[in-house]
């Protein structure tokens, strides 16, 4: 059992205004959804590489969602850098 869509956009949401207050981005509310949303989904992926699965409850999809977005915003940096 999943967290379901709009637990899904909450968790993404806090998990992205958290990482963008860490990483000091000045993100909108969309793109902290999105940030969360997608680093969630590509750090759960990366662990599950390796043999590690998040739970799907709340509390570790959004630390899951907070390291992800993190990562990404740390990526784009570079990139653009």
């Amino acid at each position: 059992m999943g967290l379901g869509i709009i637990a899904s956009i909450i968790v993404g949401g806090l998990a992205g205004w958290i990482a963008s207050s860490i990483m000091k981005a000045d993100t909108g509310i969309l793109m902290n959804v999105i940030l969360g949303i997608v680093g969630a989904v590509v750090l759960n992926l990366v662990l599950s590489l390796v043999g590690i699965y998040a739970a799907n409850t709340w509390v570790p999809q959004l630390i899951v969602g907070i390291i992800g977005a993190v990562a990404l915003i740390w990526i784009v940096r570079k990139v653009r850098a």
